[in-house]
């Protein structure tokens, strides 16, 4: 049997419309999903959290009880960045800890756990508060490719999951680029050494996502990332009703209610007509750059977006074809959050201002080891061009960090804002609008597409 997650309340919707998705839409699908057989339902972590402040005015820690509430008979997914939880900064153990609490406590019941640099260091603490609490704890390899990235080092990250305790092994193919080779290669290796069942996740940016779910099927695989119809292709996922009818009455049958999931679709097409003009067709047409750049969706339009603001869209060639360079300077990172924006930008001010003319400091903290260790080991030259005297670091980087709770608590609990424990988290991940959402001062940004439909 191969199980099906269903990405469409978190993943699909934030590479298709920028996570815009609506807590009363995910509420009015969550019942609906939950009656079509899926292994879990991903709803949570990523760029939620953060958009659920930023642009929907609405409580993402909310948005998660209510879900759990309403889809009771399947598991509730998150995607955790490791130390990152779900912000753009390390954060100390004990927030960590006291993050995944009440991840649990709102209805997380699998964490998936990754971490930019596959550097498992930056996935024990949380590994460890999950296993805690008795949940499932996914770990998970960031997919990429570089002359420092092959199968054995892939699998000898699974392996240093398993020993951390993690329940399965997800292989997390942001950029799409996957072939069905190295799929079929992979998760057989991972089975065969490791013996933890394995999940493949992977997006369509590139058009081969599906030809490597089947090579990974045949291999072995225990579970496959799909999106609904209608939120799926291009830089989301395969389509659930394909998959799912490709394996109907193999061995490999996913157990899926077809009736439960043609009214799921039916839904979701309303969805896709009320979200229409949030999705931009660049998104949804296949790339084959990306095979050569690495550039996911949401880090493709990021790109876009700085070029636009400065009117230099117009060195876009450009800028894709320094992603790589800076990325080999950098010591081949993969290219997901946080990793993906801090190349990105770093391409842009070698493009625009001249090579390293102009240094970002999350670039300077990449090369100094606080990020985690890089894949490869970094030019000593290049790094003493990026940091000078600065010296570089090569511990676990929360050993650096003084534990946060208590300052904390210190910092937020005199200004009347933090009415329960999830907002003291809530203003850690993202202090700014965190303020302004708990003030009562954020308001939804204007949508006439929406207005105009209801």
């Amino acid at each position: 049997m191969t199980q099906i997650t269903e990405t469409a309340l978190r993943d699909a919707h934030q590479s298709l419309m920028a996570t815009r998705l609506r807590t009363a839409d995910i509420l009015e699908a969550a019942p609906v999903l939950d009656q079509v057989g899926y292994a879990a339902l991903e709803a949570w972590g990523g760029a939620t959290f953060d958009s659920c402040l930023r642009f929907l005015a609405e409580d993402p820690w909310d948005r998660l009880s209510r879900v759990k509430k309403a889809a009771k008979n399947t598991p509730i997914q998150m995607l955790l960045r490791g130390q990152n939880l779900v912000g753009y900064r390390n954060y100390a153990d004990d927030v960590v800890e006291e993050f995944v609490r009440l991840a649990d406590k709102n209805g997380v019941d699998v964490f998936r756990i990754f971490d930019a640099l596959n550097d498992t260091r930056n996935m024990e603490a949380s590994i460890r508060a999950v296993k805690r609490l008795g949940k499932h704890a996914q770990g998970t390899i960031s997919f990429t490719t570089s002359p420092f990235h092959t199968i054995e080092i892939f699998v000898g990250v699974a392996r240093r999951l398993a020993e951390l305790g993690c329940d399965s092994v997800c292989v997390k193919d942001m950029s799409g680029i996957i072939t069905p080779a190295d799929a079929h290669d992979l998760v057989r290796a991972i089975k065969q050494q490791v013996g933890l069942p394995v999940v493949l996740h992977s997006h369509c940016t590139s058009g081969i996502a599906p030809m490597a779910y089947q090579a990974a099927i045949e291999a072995g695989v225990d579970r496959v990332d799909c999106a609904i119809s209608p939120f799926s292709g291009g830089t989301s996922q395969p389509a659930t009703e394909t998959v799912a009818y490709a394996l109907k009455g193999t061995r490999n049958d996913a157990g899926i209610d077809f009736d439960a999931l043609a009214r799921a679709t039916e839904l979701f097409k309303t969805y896709r007509e009320k979200y229409d003009a949030l999705i931009n067709p660049i998104s949804e047409r296949v790339d084959a750059r990306v095979l050569a750049y690495q550039v996911p969706g949401g880090m493709l339009s990021n790109l876009i977006s700085q070029l636009s603001v400065q009117r230099k869209l117009d060195r876009f060639e450009e800028v894709l074809a320094e992603v790589p360079r800076v990325r080999k300077d950098c010591g081949y990172p993969p290219l997901v959050t946080p990793t993906s924006q801090i190349v990105g930008v770093q391409a842009v001010f070698n493009v625009l201002l001249g090579r390293y003319k102009v240094v970002g400091n999350e670039t300077k903290n990449l090369v100094k080891g606080m990020y985690g260790r890089t894949p490869a080991p970094i030019d000593p030259e290049f790094r003493k061009r990026i940091l000078g005297k600065e010296e570089p670091v090569d511990g676990r980087p929360a050993d650096y960090l003084e534990p946060e709770l208590d300052k904390l608590r210190a910092e937020y609990e005199p200004t009347g804002l933090v009415k329960r424990p999830e907002d003291l988290l809530t203003l850690a991940m993202n202090p700014s609008v965190g303020k302004d959402f708990l003030s009562g001062s954020v308001q939804a940004e204007d949508a006439p597409w929406l207005r105009d439909r209801n």
